[in-house]
């Protein structure tokens, strides 16, 4: 299967792990898209959905199913995304999309956080994929000297603005070997809204599109 395909095969597989009744988190980005498209095939079945960006937002409403307001949610049983690096310890590297507070926002909230991901996203150490960081603009340049003393190379992301209008740093070369502690490094420098690091709430279960089917990994 190419890409494309294990993302929706990766996406369909998820569909079964939505319980009836309930209000569904859902991500943003290609692999979530297909997601979105799946679950309205079963939207009689779900009570609405709690969007991470004005473009997941969209396309939900485009399927009529009901975009809610996290703030008025007491209970999320489940969120549903993407990601653009994952380990078998299931930490990730989100945000190429853009979206990484509202999404690290609404997986905090979610009891259960499924990752759909094709087979290339599997990764052995994070750190190949340049990590999205959203930053204040007025801190955007103490914010990149500060991340290039922890050995990492920032280049602001060009002519985009996420929904909280903020920027985006990229940092190329820097060395991931404990996600969790680098996630708390980054957290502390004053300016970052939030870094793409989901290590701290990482997925509870991956579905995998590979060449012949849906591998399923969880945390033992």
């Amino acid at each position: 299967m190419t890409p494309d395909e294990q993302k929706k095969a990766a996406a369909t597989a998820a569909i079964e792990h939505i319980p009836v009744g309930c209000i569904i988190g859902v991500g943003t980005g290609s692999t979530a898209n297909y997601f979105i498209d799946e679950l309205a095939k079963i939207k009689h079945k779900i009570d609405g959905a709690v969007a991470s960006s004005d473009t997941t937002a969209k396309r939900l409403k485009s399927h009529n199913i009901e975009v809610l307001d996290l703030n008025n949610i007491d209970d999320l049983p489940v969120y549903v995304d993407g990601a653009d690096e994952i380990t078998e310890h299931l930490h990730m590297t989100k945000g190429g999309g853009g979206a990484l507070t509202r999404e690290k926002i609404v997986a905090a909230v979610a009891r259960k956080f499924i990752c759909i991901a094709d087979q290339t996203k599997l990764v052995k150490m994070l750190g190949n994929f340049p990590l999205p960081i959203e930053v204040i603009p007025m801190a955007r340049s103490y914010v990149a000297r500060e991340i290039a003393l922890l050995g990492g190379q920032p280049a602001l992301r060009q002519n985009f603005v996420t929904d909280n209008g903020n920027v985006i740093l990229d940092v190329h070369s820097l060395q991931i070997l404990n996600p969790i502690e680098m996630e708390e490094k980054l957290n502390q420098i004053t300016g970052i809204v939030t870094n793409g690091l989901f290590a701290h709430r990482a997925a509870d279960v991956l579905l995998l599109g590979s060449d012949n089917d849906v591998r399923t990994i969880t945390l033992q």
